[in-house]
């Protein structure tokens, strides 16, 4: 089975990952060294701004 693609972009997930304080880990030992607790959290941050993306479109 082939690896499923990702639904974020690299330049989102770096985004993301140095709002989030974990850029430095990222960098050192590639995504698997994060913890699945950052994981999360830069899902549900990922998650908040297509929200306010959304938001922002319907307002105009």
């Amino acid at each position: 089975m082939g690896r499923r693609r990702g639904v974020m972009s690299d330049q989102l997930k770096e985004e993301i990952a140095k709002e989030l304080g974990f850029y430095d880990t990222v960098k050192k030992e590639g995504w698997g060294g994060i913890r699945a607790r950052d994981a999360g959290n830069m899902v549900k941050r990922a998650i908040e701004m297509a929200e306010e993306n959304m938001q922002k479109k319907g307002k105009s």
